[in-house]
């Protein structure tokens, strides 16, 4: 049965649709996956890709930048993750930029995120290696959380066999909650601490009140403190070191001449060594008085007499004048 030209004009619409279809597609897959832009390779190294698949994204400051080229395993502790970046992103990334692997939101594929570096830094080369940052993997975390639990408990636990200790007045604590007495009795001496902490104030606060005092003139230290005293008292010490000096002098005047009467030198040597001397001396002094005496007797029976009473009368006289 020969096909109407109407049908022959539908099938050539449905294959041309098709075509142009096909063709929208597979721009739009190439276009996501870099394959008619310029890109440039780069590298990093991770010790988990954590499930990074092959065309996962990069991005970059939160841009989609490029996709996941290659996955090669170096060794048990390193992988190679060969990126496609696209030329004209390639001068804004450093040599100091990082990359993690991380997951597109909470249930989302596996990506790179290149974290730009803090410093100053040169533009990354093709082929350049870049620095990696590993995140604790969910085992890891899942382990590491197993065992808070099981610290928890624990800590639980001591903390249920503490309580209902001191609920039974057991240990310290339990008596000190539980002891009235003692209880009183750390009341009491809490109020002596109290009261010697009052106390205590008062003498710093009487202290800080003496200390300043000290400061003003009408004290012997605030006199000090008065430079014109102070060159006084200066003066004054200067004067005594020189007074001290001549007293030393004196001092050693005074010992050789007792040294000297020691050794038999001297006059008071000759007197305190020869007793006939010294009672030549007494007699003498003795001799003295009594011709003192005499003389005395002498002068008043003198005044009596009939010749010289005119003349002391005069003299009294001239004495009364001269005292009035």
């Amino acid at each position: 049965m020969e096909k109407t030209n109407t049908e022959k004009i539908r099938l050539g619409v449905f294959v041309l649709a098709g075509i142009t279809i096909f063709i929208i597609a597979i721009y739009f897959i190439g276009n996501k996956q870099n394959m008619f832009g310029k890109t440039t390779p780069i590298s990093a190294i991770f010790n988990n890709v954590n499930g990074l698949q092959l065309g996962n994204n990069v991005r970059y400051a939160g841009i989609n930048i490029g996709i996941v080229k290659n996955i090669e395993m170096i060794n048990d502790t390193m992988i190679k993750v060969d990126m496609a970046i696209e030329t004209k992103i390639l001068p804004h990334i450093k040599k100091d930029a990082i990359a993690a692997i991380s997951s597109d939101g909470l249930v989302g594929n596996m990506i790179i995120n290149i974290i730009p570096g803090k410093g100053v830094a040169a533009p990354i080369q093709p082929n350049d290696v870049i620095q990696s940052f590993n995140k604790v993997r969910t085992e890891d975390m899942l382990k590491t959380l197993s065992v808070t639990n099981e610290n928890a408990a624990i800590l639980t636990a001591n903390l249920i066999k503490i309580t209902r200790d001191i609920s039974e007045g057991k240990g310290t604590v339990g008596l000190l909650l539980n002891d009235t007495q003692i209880a009183n009795d750390l009341k009491e001496t809490m109020r002596y601490l109290k009261m010697t902490s009052q106390g205590t104030t008062e003498s710093i606060q009487n202290l800080n009140k003496l200390i300043t005092s000290l400061n003003q003139k009408e004290n012997v230290i605030g006199v000090v403190n008065d430079t014109a005293v102070a060159n006084k008292i200066k003066s004054i010490v200067i004067n005594l070191e020189k007074s001290s000096k001549k007293i030393d002098v004196v001092v050693d005047n005074l010992n050789t001449t007792i040294d000297n009467a020691k050794n038999g030198k001297g006059a008071i040597n000759y007197l305190s060594n020869n007793p006939k001397l010294v009672q030549k001396i007494d007699s003498t002094i003795i001799n003295i008085n009594e011709a003192s005496i005499r003389l005395n007797q002498n002068l008043e029976a003198l005044k009596h007499n009939f010749f010289f009473k005119g003349y002391f009368k005069k003299q009294e006289k001239q004495k009364q004048k001269v005292t009035r």
